[in-house]
Formats: structure tokens, C-alpha cells, sequence
């Protein structure tokens, strides 16, 4: 008969079965075999996550890019813009990011993709090598989620503690990390809290390390909100079962629930100041692609139980063939109590079914059905599949009815998978991989039942299934690095390129004097923060709303739905957003599709009004909304007429309509007339391929696509011909649109440089700017509106002399109304939710300080009386 008995307070519980086989408790196991069971799984992890980039002569083994999709595109920009930060080159702070998006709210991006402790490792690379520091980065999260879950696993219940390493590495090796995380870094933070989150549980229940606990869900929130929600919620369910598998009596299980409720909400409260930040973010964004769930049939579900099968759009569910056989094993195991093997394994399948259904699905991603992959919480069913594993393992090897049953689940696992497109695309491989590794996994577990404590044999075992697993999944993530490659935009690590863009930017910066412009002729979408400048280019999740509505209305382009803008090419928004300086580069090689040519990185410069200029006073009843064509909606932010809309006639043109332009689905003409020397802009938002004046200039690159997850911007093509006559060669390489209206503007040159002079001769005559702080010095007797060349996101206030009020807004800009009396100007910007985030935070510090007050006190007054105090369960066998 097993008998638990409390001391202290009786606060903890223990899972009734597990007692069998122990020495004692879990949590009295010595940290040395915890230890070593953490370094070997790191271990592990980081030698097969290199050997796989190696096969794959991937970065930074070989000449293939790793910078695929938003790696390239968004983290690896961010994470260099961290480093500007750290090391005071950034223009901006923690508050606003005035590279990005001619200023953008930065504290929601920290929070989103940079706030890891781990993200801080960039300091100590140098800037050129940005790339390898964010690989290096990955590769530590990556082997920190496989030593903390080597931790757990051995805190759930004692073992062999390198079978604890090697389960640990299949957990951080899943199916999830190396085909989404791997090119998702902030989502490894999820993957090391889930095991630290199942480890604060296990504090919870033995009522030890409360303010531990707290410290725990903190951090987890802190480093990565979205995949710590999914932690959490994966955490609690390990916590219920390990309640329903103790049995205690209802008032300590009430107790439990209650000690866990109060450690999430204060470790959320404390990282409130950053997570409540985020969540006002998404509100102010942008809106992206609403995403619609569709289950994947049965066939590619269980294919992705396997080695090498790789899909965007199915859950990764590979942890290796281990602790899939074992997993397989544990409703067999007679070892183990009914109870247990039963609880996990309803546990595991029921989180497999949730990844299937619609509204959990739905609960899994925070009620947001993602834009993007929609399995990104299957690392919660990889850890319970792992876990279950080592439930078969820790209490003593299954036997041959076990492992038979097992190998005979996982055939027919095999069997119904073959019928996948997953497992026919790399069948030379797959069935190769799958086959080795059942053989090295069944061998190597027979050899450990036979060895019977004799080191030769268990360590010929130890060899074998390290062996087996460290083989299945470097060809794994060798397989999705490849398929990564094939399906993905991807972008060169930086080379020359990128050094000969940050050097022209940075001979020109004058910041904030004028803004440099890195270039339309982009490398990567978010290039002011890779090479330097204060650009449009900003691709964000946060990319906000009235940022992407107003450079829309200009007739900029943009791709992800909105959420990455490009840089515009022209001098009236240069001028509007006072751009002095701009760099021009050649098409970028990397990108094959590109027309391919061109010399070296040139610079142009211009006569461009300062941030802050003062408008009329009429301009305070002009209504802040723009019309249907960008080059008015341009003239309207400049404040004079400049451009010429000629009427145009296509060549050819297929019957179309107004609203949705003329069809073009061949090479076809585009005409107009307009005043020689006039320069020619065509906006064609919805054309792809290329267009060019003859006899002017080279040809310029259109994209959109069909799905309206890219428009094409604004671009120019050259001057207008002596005769007057504009004649625009089309080539499309897709059935496309032209606008029926208004596709072609014609640009006074002479009539814009008027404008910058009457706008620069009222404007601010100094301006200075420091993170969150706008300051400029006005004429005396400025009149009407100042208006600060920066858009009108949520946060900014300002004064000019007196109460600070919230800035208005003008076209999309800053704006502040003047009397005359006013020679001063100060804007300053107050993210939304900081100080509801900094109230929450501050509560639940405060609490938490009081809680450890009162627990320290009954400590001494405990000792005081010679009471024992709660150390946790003991269990006594008899």
C-alpha cells in the first residue's frame, strides 16, 4: 500500500502510482544527473542543428542563404536595429523608430520580435556578421529548450539521465523547431518556456519556490507573449492531469488551482508593461489577411510524424523515432500504473485531436486565427509526446508485448502516411530515414533490457539510439532547409552589397536635418534598419494603419497585405517627407527574377524642406481625407498643384471598367500628351511586368499579383519627349490592370521647386529629435498649422508652449494648431498602452513583494515555535 503523508501545511500533492521504483520524490533528485542530462540534450541539439545546415551547405556552412521569408525580411533587420540600439547608432530609442516608416512605434516590435533576454547576444558580434549572430542565437534557444526539458523530464520523475538528454534533444529537435522555428527565433522562446512553465507546476503542487514560480511565467511572457500564451495553456493541462492522476482531496486541489492562478496572473501582471503595449499595437495596425482553418486530411497528419517530411501548412509533429516508439508503447506498459499510461495518453490525444478542430484551434492561437501557418502550437503536443515517452521509459524498459504493440502502431502510422504527397515527394529518403532509425531505436532498447546493468552493452545501447536520433533529425531539418529554400523568398546574408548601401547612406546622413532614403532598389523589405537611413520601407506585424493608408493614398507599394511598405520614388513625397538624400542601387543579385545589371550605388540629392513646416491657416479645416488619385492626394500634402493627369489610351486594351482598370494580357502601348520636360510617373498598382519610354532611361519593374497580397508603387520613367508625345511600353508577365484614369502624371519640376521654397521659408528654422522627443524652433508669429513630416500614429502629443494635448492630424501627418504666439514646438510620444501595461505591472509587483513578506514572516514565526515548515510531500511505501 502506498501512503503519502504531508508536512508543514500540507501544501503539496503528489501523483498517487508514481512512487514505485523511486528512491524519493522528484523534487528531492540530486542536481548532478539533472545537470548532466541538460548539458548532453544541449549537446545533442547543437551538434545535429550544425550537421544539418552543414548537409544542407546552409549558412554558415555553405553558400546557401538561411535568411528565408520574414528571417531575412523582418528579424534579422530588427535584431541589427537591437544592435544600433545597444551600441548608440540607432536614430531613436526603445520609444520610436525613426529609421522605419518615417517614424514608427518601436516598443510594440521589441515586444514582438526582440525582447528575449537572448536577443541582447547581438552585442558582442560585430555588426557585419548580424546574420551569424541571429544564427547563433537560434542555435542557443534552440539547445536551452532541450536542456530544460531534460531538466523536467527528470524533476517528473527520476531516470537514466542521459535517456533524459537524449529526450530532451528530440523535444528541441521537433518537427516544429527546425521547419518553423528555426526561421521564427522569437517562437523558441515558447519552446524553452513550455518546459520551464510544466517545471513552476511542478513547484506549485509541492507548494516550494512560489516567487520562483512567478519569476518563471514572467520572463516567458516577456521574451515571447504569443508562444508563451500557448505554453501556458499546455502547462496547465500537464498540471491538471498530474491533479487528476494525485487524487488529493478536493480543498488541496482547489489549492493547487488557486496557487497557479495567482503565480500566472502576477508573472503575466509583471510583463503587462510589454505585453499590454503589443495588444494595443495589433489594435492600431494595419489589418492583415484574416486566415481560415481547414484540417489536413488524416495521411499528411500522421506524415508529419515521421523523419524528413516537410509542408507549411500541416503541424509538424516529428520528435523522433525514440520517443514516438516509446510514446506508442506506454498505453502497453504494465509497469506503469493504469492510471498514469491512461492519463497520458488521453492527454496526447486529445491535444492531437484539438490541433484538427476548428474552435480549438482558435483557443490554441489567443482567438486569432493566424495569417500564416495554422498549427504553430503543435511544440505543445511534441512536449506531451515526449513527456509520455519518458513515462515509458523512467519506469523501467517496455517489455517485447509493449514494444510489439508499438512497432506494429507505427506501421500502421507508416502505412496511412504513405499515402501522403509528404512521404512520395522525398520516398528516396524518407523510407530510408524511417527505416534505420525503428532499426537503431528497437535495437538499442533491446540491447538496454539486456544489459542488466552492465556498462558495455548499456553504453553500445546509449550509442545506438544517440545515434538513431541524432541521424533522423539532422536529416530532417536538412530536408526542410532545402524545401525552405525552393518555396520561400529568400535574401542574401550581408555581403557588398549591403556594405556599399550603408556607406553611401552614411555619407549622406544628416539626420534630422533631412532624412536619407536607403532606396527604392530595396535588399531586403526592412532596409533602413540593415543599412542606415530614415526610409518608408517598414514590415512589421505592428506596421500601422494610418502609416499604410496614408503612403497608399501617394501611391506607394506595398506586399504581406499591407504590412510591408516599400520606399517611394519621388520628389514630391521626398519632398513632403523632407528626403534630401536618396540612394539608388543596382537590381540586387541575389533576386534571380530581377533584371539583372547595373553599376555601383549612386547618390542624389535635393533642396527638401525641414521635418516641421507651417501651413496656412486655412489648412486647419481641410478635411483629413484623401480622393481616388495619388498624385492630387500628393498635391494636397505639398499644398500646390505640380503635376498634369493627361487623358491615356491603351493599345489593344481588353474591355475592363472603370473602378477595376483596363486588362492588359499582352505587350501593349500606353499614350498621353503632356508638356516637354515634364517628368512621367505611372501608377499602376495592379500591373506586373515591366514598363519603359523608349529611347529614356532603362525599363522599371512592376509587381503585384492576382491575390492583392502586393501592389506595385509608383514609379518614375523618364521625361517627356520635345514633341510632347508619351508613349509607355508595356510588357506584362501576367493577365493585368491599368487604371482606366489617371495613370499617368506628368511632374513641373519647376513648378515643385517653387513649393519647397515657400514651404522651407515659413518652416521650422531648427529641429531636433531624441527617441520619443520632437522639439523644433518656429518664426515668430507663426500662424495656421505646423505639420511634422511623420505620420499620425496613436501615442503622439504636443504642446507649443502650453498643456500638452494630443496632436492632431494632417493627410496622415502630424499636425498642431498655431496662434501667433507660439515660437517653440514639442511632440512627444507616449505608446499606447505603456501606462495601463506600467499600473498592471506595478500592482503585480507590489503584490508579490507583500506576498513574499508574508510568507517570510510565517517562516520566522514557524521556526520561532519549532514548527516544521512546508518542504513539500514525503512518501513512505509499505
Amino acid at each position: 500500500m502506498i501512503r503519502t503523508t504531508l508536512t508543514g501545511r500540507e501544501q503539496g500533492v503528489r501523483p498517487a502510482g508514481e512512487a514505485e521504483q523511486e528512491s524519493g520524490p522528484a523534487g528531492r533528485l540530486g542536481a548532478r544527473p539533472r545537470t548532466a542530462a541538460a548539458l548532453l540534450a544541449a549537446l545533442l541539439t547543437t551538434v545535429a542543428f550544425c550537421a544539418a545546415d552543414a548537409a544542407a551547405r546552409s549558412y554558415p556552412f555553405g553558400p546557401r542563404t538561411r535568411s528565408v521569408n520574414d528571417l531575412g525580411n523582418q528579424y534579422v533587420p530588427f535584431h541589427a536595429h537591437l544592435w544600433d540600439l545597444l551600441h548608440g547608432r540607432a536614430d531613436g530609442g526603445l520609444l520610436v523608430n525613426w529609421q522605419s516608416g518615417y517614424g514608427s512605434s518601436f516598443l510594440p516590435d521589441v515586444g514582438t520580435y526582440l525582447s528575449s533576454p537572448f536577443a541582447l547576444l547581438v552585442a558582442v558580434f560585430p555588426r557585419d556578421e548580424i546574420d551569424l549572430a541571429v544564427y547563433a542565437i537560434t542555435v542557443l534557444k534552440t539547445a536551452t529548450a532541450g536542456a530544460a526539458m531534460a531538466w523536467l523530464l527528470l524533476s517528473l520523475r527520476p531516470g537514466r539521465w542521459w535517456a533524459a538528454g537524449l529526450l530532451g534533444a528530440s523535444y528541441a529537435l521537433c518537427g516544429w523547431s527546425l521547419a518553423l522555428a528555426s526561421y521564427n527565433p522569437m517562437w523558441l522562446d515558447g519552446l524553452i518556456a513550455l518546459p520551464l512553465l510544466c517545471l513552476a507546476g511542478e513547484w506549485i503542487m509541492a507548494g516550494r519556490r512560489p516567487l520562483l514560480g512567478v519569476v518563471v511565467v514572467a520572463l516567458a511572457w516577456t521574451a515571447n507573449f504569443y508562444t508563451a500564451y500557448m505554453a501556458t495553456l499546455g502547462a496547465a493541462l500537464v498540471l491538471l492531469l498530474r491533479l487528476v492522476l494525485a487524487e488529493p482531496p478536493w480543498r488541496r486541489a482547489l489549492a493547487v488551482v488557486g496557487r497557479a492562478a495567482v503565480t500566472v496572473g502576477l508573472g503575466v501582471g509583471l510583463a503587462a508593461p510589454l505585453v499590454v503595449v503589443v495588444y494595443s499595437g495589433t489594435k492600431h495596425a494595419y489589418p492583415g489577411r484574416e486566415g481560415h482553418f481547414a484540417p489536413v486530411g488524416t495521411e499528411d497528419l500522421l506524415a508529419r510524424l515521421l523523419p524528413t517530411t516537410y509542408s507549411y501548412s500541416s503541424p509538424a509533429l516529428y520528435v523522433g523515432m525514440t520517443a514516438l516508439l516509446l510514446a506508442l508503447a506506454l498505453p502497453f506498459h504494465r509497469a506503469v500504473p493504469v492510471r498514469v499510461r491512461a492519463g497520458w495518453t488521453v492527454l496526447v490525444l486529445a491535444v492531437g485531436l484539438s490541433l484538427q478542430w476548428a474552435p480549438t484551434s482558435l483557443v490554441w492561437h489567443a482567438f486569432a486565427a493566424p495569417n500564416g501557418s495554422s498549427y504553430r502550437q503543435a511544440f505543445v503536443f511534441c512536449a506531451l509526446l515526449v513527456i509520455a515517452a519518458w513515462h515509458a521509459l523512467a519506469h523501467g524498459l517496455p517489455d517485447r508485448r509493449a514494444l510489439g504493440a508499438a512497432a506494429v502502431l507505427l506501421v500502421l502510422v507508416a502505412a496511412v502516411a504513405s499515402r501522403s504527397s509528404l512521404t512520395q515527394r522525398h520516398s528516396h529518403l524518407t523510407w530510408p530515414v524511417v527505416a534505420l532509425a525503428a532499426v537503431g531505436t528497437l535495437g538499442g532498447l533491446a540491447l538496454l533490457a539486456r544489459g542488466n546493468g552492465r556498462p558495455a552493452l548499456v553504453g553500445l545501447a546509449a550509442l545506438l539510439l544517440i545515434g538513431a536520433q541524432f541521424g533522423e533529425a539532422a536529416a530532417t531539418s536538412a530536408v526542410a532547409t532545402h524545401r525552405r529554400l525552393g518555396e520561400m523568398d529568400d535574401y542574401a546574408p550581408w555581403g557588398d552589397r549591403q556594405r556599399r548601401e550603408a556607406e553611401a547612406v552614411a555619407r549622406a546622413d544628416a539626420w534630422p536635418k533631412y532624412r536619407t532614403e536607403p532606396g527604392r532598389e530595396q535588399t531586403v523589405a526592412n532596409d533602413p534598419m540593415t543599412v542606415g537611413g530614415q526610409g518608408a520601407q517598414y514590415y512589421s506585424s505592428l506596421t500601422s494603419d494610418v502609416l499604410g493608408r496614408t503612403l497608399t493614398a501617394l501611391g506607394d507599394g506595398w506586399t504581406s497585405r499591407g504590412r510591408s511598405l516599400q520606399s517611394l520614388d519621388n520628389p514630391v513625397t521626398d519632398a513632403v517627407f523632407s528626403v534630401g538624400a536618396r540612394v539608388h542601387n543596382p537590381p540586387d543579385p541575389h533576386q534571380k527574377w530581377l533584371p539583372q545589371g547595373g553599376g555601383p550605388s549612386t547618390l542624389t540629392r535635393e533642396d527638401v524642406p525641414p521635418l516641421v513646416t507651417v501651413r496656412p491657416a486655412a489648412a486647419r479645416s481641410t478635411p483629413a481625407a484623401f480622393g481616388p488619385s495619388p498624385y492630387r492626394n500628393q498635391e494636397l500634402l505639398l499644398g500646390a498643384r505640380v503635376y498634369t493627369l493627361p487623358a491615356t489610351a491603351l493599345s489593344g486594351a481588353r474591355k475592363g471598367d472603370e473602378v477595376r482598370g483596363l486588362l492588359v494580357d499582352g505587350e501593349r502601348t500606353l499614350t498621353a500628351r503632356c508638356r516637354p520636360g515634364d517628368s512621367v510617373f505611372l501608377w499602376a498598382p495592379h500591373y506586373s511586368g515591366t514598363a519603359r519610354l523608349p529611347g529614356d532611361g532603362g525599363q522599371k519593374l512592376y509587381r503585384s499579383d492576382a491575390e492583392g497580397t502586393r501592389i506595385a508603387a509608383m514609379q518614375p520613367l523618364g521625361t517627356v519627349p520635345a514633341a510632347g508625345q508619351v508613349r509607355i511600353e508595356l510588357k506584362p508577365d501576367r493577365l493585368s490592370r491599368v487604371p482606366a484614369r489617371g495613370a499617368v502624371g506628368c511632374l513641373d519640376t519647376a513648378r515643385l521647386r517653387d513649393a519647397v521654397r515657400r514651404l522651407t521659408a515659413s518652416a521650422a528654422t531648427e529641429v531636433t529629435v531624441s527617441d520619443g522627443t520632437l522639439h523644433a524652433r518656429l518664426p515668430a508669429g507663426s500662424e495656421g498649422t505646423a505639420v511634422v513630416a511623420a505620420p499620425r500614429i496613436a501615442g503622439w502629443r504636443c504642446s507649443t508652449g502650453g498643456a500638452e494635448t494630443p496632436a492632431g492630424e494632417y493627410y496622415g501627418l502630424i499636425a498642431v494648431p498655431l496662434h501667433g504666439s507660439s515660437t517653440s514646438l514639442t511632440c512627444t510620444f507616449h505608446p499606447p498602452g505603456l501606462r495601463l501595461g506600467s499600473a498592471v505591472g506595478g500592482a503585480s509587483l507590489l503584490a508579490l513583494l507583500l506576498l513574499g513578506a508574508v510568507t517570510a514572516v510565517r517562516r520566522r514565526s514557524a521556526a520561532r515555535s519549532g514548527e516544521p515548515t512546508a518542504t513539500g510531500p514525503t512518501t513512505t511505501a509499505h
